[in-house]
């Protein structure tokens, strides 16, 4: 039997009426609700069930100023400010736990043997996992504010040593403050970004 569509307050609450987050309530998230959000992104698809994201989460006022340098000034009061904020890597090796993750085709990490197929695979199936972060913050209540300003190396070095794991984007979590949200800005229509065929 087909999904239901959902109704109009979960589309607003995931999509039409969510903005970006630059300033936060005074609001903890606890490290159950943490937990609870991976559970949810997790559920969500990627290639060959590859599940290459690898999330850190900025919680400790310590973890905040260590990722400090790697921002780009405009970026820093917002990291500071926020309960949580968000690494979002993907494991360059994660073809390794394909064994475990998808089990019905038992030659599944072979086809990953190319390290540009591995790269290719582990950033594009990384970023989806990023986006479902967001749509599984929104649905459970959080606001997010995600952004691209900062040093990648810099951040691997703080955070990914020792691994083959490469950061994505960040992305700050907690309870937004509205007087921190920009206007909406205008989106493409259909016509400019789509056509059927």
């Amino acid at each position: 039997m087909p999904n239901a569509p959902l109704n109009q307050t979960a589309l607003d609450q995931l999509f039409l009426a969510a903005h970006t987050h630059n300033a936060w309530i005074d609001r903890p998230v606890s490290e159950e609700l943490l937990h609870q959000l991976y559970d949810t992104l997790r559920m969500a698809p990627t290639s060959a069930n590859s599940s290459p994201a690898r999330i850190v989460f900025i919680k400790s006022k310590g973890a905040k100023e260590m990722l400090l340098p790697a921002l780009m000034e405009g970026n820093r009061a917002k990291v500071m400010a926020a309960p949580v904020t968000a690494i979002i890597g993907h494991d360059l090796n994660f073809h390794e736990q394909l064994g475990k993750l998808f089990p019905n085709a038992p030659d599944a990490p072979n086809w990953f043997s190319d390290p540009q197929v591995a790269q290719t695979t582990a950033f594009r199936n990384g970023t989806l996992q990023g986006a479902y972060l967001i749509i599984a913050a929104r649905a459970l209540g959080l606001d997010c504010g995600p952004m691209s300003g900062f040093d990648n190396t810099k951040v691997d070095e703080l955070f990914f040593t020792g691994t083959n794991v490469k950061s994505n984007f960040i992305c700050s979590l907690g309870y937004g403050d509205p007087k921190g949200v920009y206007p909406r800005n205008p989106r493409l229509s259909f016509e400019e970004a789509c056509r059927i065929e």
